[in-house]
């Protein structure tokens, strides 16, 4: 499994995901929501998500590393790609978990975490993706649970970059150090904050 996602990570260094396209049945959307091992699990246990990856879109530097993203000088965001069947599962579902676990009303940070590679934003593929994507914000906008606008950009993806291999799944091969991690950075206490529950 790890030599196929090292040649998985291979190919699309060579061919970014944003340029390929999904085999017959399959669609693709990306988010960027703070730190990405935070955003995979909300979306790996919905029934028609295929496969969730870390990575890097928004920036300026072929195939970064995670410390040159980190570092904030490539612009690129931590984002979350997720390969899903469109239909077992709907954009605007995925809208709707996207919202659900970050904080919309900041900046160039999520919780803990602060800089331009921690913004969030929610990277179309179609003209299709940007209408519902922007419906949904519109929306949100006028039942929002709290009081603080909703900044959150709305944006054309450009090339994907995967993160690195020991960034996958992270919470699954590293679970004590994520629960860690997701506790300290108080995000579940935020969520329930801002949304009157924090997300499982």
């Amino acid at each position: 499994m790890n030599v196929l996602r090292a040649l998985f990570a291979v190919i699309l260094a060579t061919y970014p995901l944003a340029g390929l396209a999904q085999p017959a049945g399959r669609e693709v959307a990306t988010f960027a929501g703070g730190c990405f091992w935070c955003m995979e699990p909300p979306y790996d246990v919905l029934p028609g998500v295929i496969s969730t990856t870390s990575g890097y879109m928004g920036g300026s530097k072929r195939n970064p590393t995670y410390e040159e993203v980190t570092s904030g000088a490539t612009g690129h965001a931590e984002v979350v790609q997720v390969v899903y069947d469109p239909k077992k599962v709907s954009y605007e579902t995925l809208l709707d978990v996207f919202w659900k676990n970050v904080d919309p009303t900041v900046r160039d940070r999520q919780f803990c975490d602060i800089g331009s590679q921690y913004r969030t934003s929610i990277f179309y593929h179609t003209e299709g993706q940007k209408r519902l994507a922007e419906a949904s914000k519109a929306a949100l906008m006028k039942t929002k649970p709290f009081k603080d606008s909703v900044v959150t950009p709305v944006a054309p993806a450009g090339e994907f970059w995967p993160a690195e291999d020991y960034h996958q799944d992270f919470y699954i091969k590293n679970p004590v150090r994520y629960k860690f991690y997701r506790t300290g950075c108080g995000r579940d206490a935020r969520l329930k904050q801002l949304w009157g529950s924090a997300p499982h």
